[in-house]
């Protein structure tokens, strides 16, 4: 596995979004602090891979993501997305600002930063979708200001 930073991070939302759990562990480290702003953080990669199978890990559910832009500035990676969960017919996307620091191939610390309106704005817009399909959300393009 690589220890480039931008590397370790694309693969490790790469795993996330093909629900690899037997690859996303290996991209992060054993005393990684996972933190999504405004809710307590999560410390170890164990708490954190439970919290990913609760999110995307069960059947009828999935996760995708679309970066926007990414920076690097030595070993921390900063990303800019539209992450989505899938919950049976309900799809909720949002914007996501998200902080990854990285030694040796692992991610040591990812912190996601996330405006709650507007996710409260993707519950009710989901919530419509799965009623009628043509208000459901989709993915920018890639490329695409979000």
């Amino acid at each position: 596995m690589s220890t480039d930073p931008r590397q370790v991070v694309q693969s490790f939302l790469a795993a996330c979004e093909a629900e690899d759990f037997g690859a996303i562990p290996e991209h992060l480290d054993p005393d990684l602090i996972y933190h999504n702003v405004g809710m307590p953080e999560i410390h170890g990669r164990d708490g954190a891979v439970r919290f990913l199978r609760i999110l995307f890990g069960r059947p009828g559910t999935h996760f995708e993501v679309r970066t926007h832009r990414m920076a690097v500035d030595g070993n921390v990676v900063l990303t800019e997305r539209t992450d989505v969960s899938i919950i049976g017919p309900f799809r909720f996307q949002f914007w996501v600002c998200g902080v990854f620091e990285v030694e040796d191939g692992r991610i040591t610390l990812w912190r996601d930063y996330f405006d709650f309106f507007d996710i409260t704005k993707s519950v009710l817009r989901a919530v419509l979708g799965a009623a009628i399909p043509a208000l459901r959300p989709r993915l920018p393009l890639e490329g695409a200001r979000p």
